[in-house]
């Protein structure tokens, strides 16, 4: 009789009895036939071989075009090599079948583009700027990717955290709101904490903090309206784990953009901590905003409100605007800053004047030496270091009238923007550095996330069987895609480069014309 072959290594290595009984459910459960099996392997060997392509292909274009900065003399050919037999090889290690000559390989040679994908294909014939935009989103893609279990966890945690916020929301808020308030402070840091955590711990940004000492000890016990330059994509963060060090995290407000509400978690999250949004446009925002800061009034616990003045966040081509606007207009041209867009700011002093006592100018600069922290770094474990500057203001000796107050918020633009200057030239903000530490709670608090959350899906699969059916599997399966999605759309939505300015253009000194604001909205 005939020896017959043993399976291809694939077949081997999965071992399907031992996986499927290893989760409590007998593969048999599947209904999986040989003849099924036969079928699903080779199809799950093809998709995940194309999936690779699509890995490589993508790896291979972000680099060219982080160095060449275009796509249009693409020189794929130099990759080609190294490509083929890096997919030979993985496959080869997979099934244990050796393809060699490749034809992926002969591919490549006769027909270089003939396998890209249907989106890099697109991305090679649309404009300059869809170009870069889909090179962004796929710079995303395989960080997101990687970070899946620390979306799971921060999904899972923050629907939790959302479903009580809405029962307290529900139930408490009616009867006192002052009651509610101080325990969705509470609430709501369970949820925060897992993105200082992420700082702090997971990629290790360092953040120095350049203040003097008595407005350190004043830090989280007063009310503080904050105004800070935009200059990187976490700057909302960095303000969070200062807060945190204050002590006032879970009371700590913004005036964001209207959209930032629809984020899922965390946007929804806001919204219960009364956050304010506004539609960046002055003809609706100003009722809004005049009735969002009413409503701060009796707040129970000290906050701090921050206003990013500048409208948006910083990146060269705002500036070159910028700068142009300032020429035209007669105004000191920045070189490290925005023009501040002061109506937002004057209606915030003019009513919170009588029980806020401090303004809390802050400077946030990033070292010659170290890269721009994003989020999507942040996810990749990949550490920056922040330098924050901090004056504090007494709101007592702010000018009374309109005019006043905005012509001083423009007047400390142009302090902050030589401060910058001062740090380009010598790395820092000075000797006035405060240790800040890094606190565990954080820690302590994402580890039992993670715990509950383990022992929580042990649970479920006991249960429900999860893994005994088709519908199971998918259901996962789709869960999983669902996250991956929306952590993409977090990277994506802090991204400055994605950003929009508001529509507001800034406000002039009253000697300046109605021509130049309208030069300011045409370039904005």
């Amino acid at each position: 009789m005939a020896t017959r072959r043993g399976p291809p290594t694939l077949f081997r290595r999965l071992n399907l009895d031992d996986h499927f009984n290893c989760l409590g459910c007998p593969a048999q459960s599947l209904n999986l036939s040989s003849a099924a099996l036969v079928v699903f392997l080779p199809m799950l060997v093809s998709f995940l071989w194309f999936v690779w392509l699509e890995i490589i292909y993508c790896l291979v274009i972000v680099i060219h075009c982080s160095t060449e900065g275009t796509m249009d003399n693409l020189e794929i050919e130099r990759g080609q090599g190294l490509i083929s037999r890096t997919c030979d090889y993985v496959f080869k290690s997979l099934t244990g079948w050796d393809i060699s000559p490749s034809p992926i390989h002969h591919a490549l040679q006769r027909h270089p583009k003939a396998l890209w994908p249907l989106s890099l294909r697109f991305l090679a014939v649309g404009s300059e700027s869809d170009r870069y935009t889909w090179v962004y989103a796929y710079m995303a893609i395989p960080a997101a990717i990687v970070i899946l279990p620390l979306g799971v966890l921060f999904f899972f945690s923050g629907l939790v955290v959302n479903l009580i916020q809405a029962v307290c929301y529900v139930l408490i808020r009616p009867l006192s709101k002052n009651t509610y308030r101080r325990v969705n402070r509470e609430v709501a840091e369970l949820l925060w904490l897992e993105l200082v955590w992420l700082i702090d711990w997971w990629a290790g940004v360092k953040l120095e903090l350049y203040t003097d000492s008595e407005t350190y000890k004043l830090m989280g016990s007063e009310h503080a309206l904050v105004i800070s330059n935009h200059k990187s994509d976490i700057d909302w963060l960095v303000g969070w784990v200062l807060a945190q060090r204050s002590g006032c995290l879970g009371s700590t407000l913004a005036v964001m953009k209207k959209s930032s509400k629809l984020l899922p978690v965390i946007g929804w999250s806001m919204w219960f901590s009364e956050y304010l949004f506004l539609e960046r446009s002055w003809a609706k925002d100003e009722s809004t905003l005049k009735s969002g800061l009413q409503r701060l009034r009796d707040f129970p616990r000290p906050f701090w409100l921050a206003l990013f003045v500048e409208g948006t966040r910083f990146t060269q081509a705002k500036l070159l605007a910028a700068q142009e606007y300032a020429s035209s207009a007669g105004l000191p041209v920045p070189r490290n800053v925005l023009i501040p867009r002061t109506k937002g700011f004057v209606t915030a002093v003019n009513h919170m004047r009588s029980f806020v006592p401090a303004i809390y100018d802050v400077t946030v600069a990033i070292p010659k030496t170290s890269p721009p922290p994003t989020m999507l770094r942040l996810f990749k474990g990949q550490s920056s270091v922040v330098h924050v500057h901090l004056k504090r203001h007494l709101m007592k000796d702010l000018p009374e009238t309109d005019d006043g107050v905005a012509q001083w918020c423009r007047d400390v633009f142009v302090a902050k923007d030589k401060l910058l200057d001062k740090h380009i030239a010598e790395g820092s903000f000075g000797e006035q550095l405060q240790n800040i530490g890094r606190p565990v709670k954080s820690l302590l608090v994402v580890t039992s996330w993670a715990i509950w959350l383990i022992l929580g899906a042990l649970k479920v699969f006991q249960w429900c069987s999860l893994f005994s059916s088709w519908k199971g599997v998918t259901f996962s399966v789709v869960s999983l895609a669902i996250i991956t999605i929306l952590m993409q759309i977090l990277i994506q939505f802090s991204q400055s480069e994605r950003s929009t300015p508001a529509k507001v253009a800034p406000a002039k000194p009253k000697n300046e014309g109605e021509a130049s604001a309208t030069r300011q909205d045409k370039q904005q």
